[in-house]
């Protein structure tokens, strides 16, 4: 992204917050995982949102009062010992460059700024970037700075900016929506390259592997979100993760798999036979998921409420399972419809937004069918991304092989 797209959601992030206030926000700590190793580090989605920067131990620190915004970032200094071992760290002109913050200091000089401007008698709030999924998470640098603060500082009134964040997360803008296109295109040679190589006695890691030398010809950066790939039985776990198994002949290979493209993801989800041949009760299964799917893109446009994009997944695959011959009541849909059929994708794959209430124009969000037959040994998603336009909706995912027709001509060009 270019710089100018974090400057703009900066200044449209401090139009909905209250003057003389201090904001924080943290980009994230590399976590420890065992030993002297720690995990690979992943900026906190919100900062990168808001600056561009990439990296861990940054912070960013912006000053709203009624005449003017300022604003300063804190990066790593140099240090030439640890950079011969972990590489080269991100350089002030570099970090504007990348942010459009033209004040950029050094981490050790953070506390000191902070404590000469909360102590200053000029700001009364102070914003933090709090996004606990629930009470018993670990505190991050948010939360234990906040705490420190709240006893040096009492005086200052806490908020939360996450909720802010959420709500300019909710639309994407022009130059996110081109980048998820892009990342579509990976995804999709991802997807097909599988759909290629596969074969009855083909482990699930074999698929794995072919996915991610697909996206490996496109950078370092790998798959969106661990990829969920499962044959046969194994499709009926629905974050499975451990690629142990083998697809059997007729087995059905799941896959919920993305690729990302300068920090926007996608999340897209095909089934096919491994043998590259759908038999009769595949077949059916698929087509009502298929239709499903082409209904929902036939009639989400704006003003449509988003709760009954889930909803009407459900009555209308009810419809075509009924017409199957397989269900004859909607209050047994769970028994084959496991999960919910949309969630917003973006910086996250499942995005961070404010779930609105009504749809509009630049949300993106998955249309996602599951069906999971168990006494037939039959379990897929069919996911894809739609991107709500002016009077309708697109499919980002459109021209990745989705119909019978078009995934069994892929993979004859592979297996046969």
């Amino acid at each position: 992204m270019r710089k100018e797209f974090h400057k703009e959601n900066r200044q449209r992030l401090y139009k909905g917050m209250q003057k003389n206030s201090l904001l924080i926000v943290f980009s994230g700590k590399a976590k420890r995982k065992t030993g002297d190793e720690d995990y690979p580090f992943y900026t906190n989605r919100d900062f990168l949102y808001l600056t561009g920067l990439d990296s861990h131990d940054f912070i960013f620190m912006a000053q709203i009062t009624d005449s003017e915004v300022r604003e300063k970032v804190y990066i790593l200094p140099p240090d030439a010992f640890l950079e011969r071992w972990t590489g080269t760290r991100i350089k002030p002109d570099e970090a504007y460059e990348l942010s459009a913050i033209e004040d950029v200091a050094f981490l050790q000089n953070f506390e000191r700024d902070f404590h000469n401007l909360a102590s200053s008698g000029n700001f009364k709030n102070i914003y933090f970037d709090f996004d606990k999924l629930d009470m018993n998470e670990r505190d991050d640098d948010t939360y234990l700075f906040q705490k420190k603060a709240a006893e040096v500082y009492p005086f200052l009134n806490v908020l939360n900016v996450h909720p802010n964040i959420k709500k300019l997360r909710t639309i994407k803008r022009p130059c996110e929506i081109e980048a998820m296109k892009k990342a579509e295109i990976i995804t999709k040679e991802g997807i097909v390259a599988m759909m290629k190589a596969s074969k009855p006695g083909m482990y699930e890691y074999q698929y794995k592997a072919e996915f991610d030398y697909a996206l490996g010809q496109h950078g370092p950066q790998g798959s969106a979100f661990p990829s969920i790939i499962s044959a046969g039985k194994n499709n009926f776990c629905i974050h499975y993760y451990s690629y142990k198994g083998v697809a059997a002949e007729n087995d059905m290979i799941l896959n919920d798999v993305g690729a990302w493209y300068d920090g926007l993801m996608n999340d897209v989800s095909r089934g096919w036979p491994c043998n590259g041949r759908y038999n009769d009760r595949q077949k059916l299964l698929y087509n009502c998921a298929y239709n499903t799917s082409e209904h929902m893109f036939s009639i989400i446009k704006p003003g449509m409420k988003m709760a009954d994009v889930d909803k009407t997944i459900r009555e209308y695959n009810f419809e075509q399972l009924k017409e199957a011959g397989v269900l004859d009541d909607y209050r047994n849909i769970g028994t084959y419809m496991w999960h919910a059929g949309a969630h917003h994708v973006g910086y996250d794959v499942h995005d961070d937004v404010e779930m609105p209430e009504i749809i509009a124009r630049g949300m993106v969000f998955c249309i996602d069918i599951g069906i999971y037959h168990e006494e037939w040994g039959i379990g897929f998603r069919l996911e894809d991304n739609c991107l709500v336009t002016e009077g309708g909706c697109e499919n980002l995912s459109a021209a990745t092989p989705r119909t019978i027709k078009e995934i069994e001509d892929t993979m004859k060009k592979g297996y046969f």
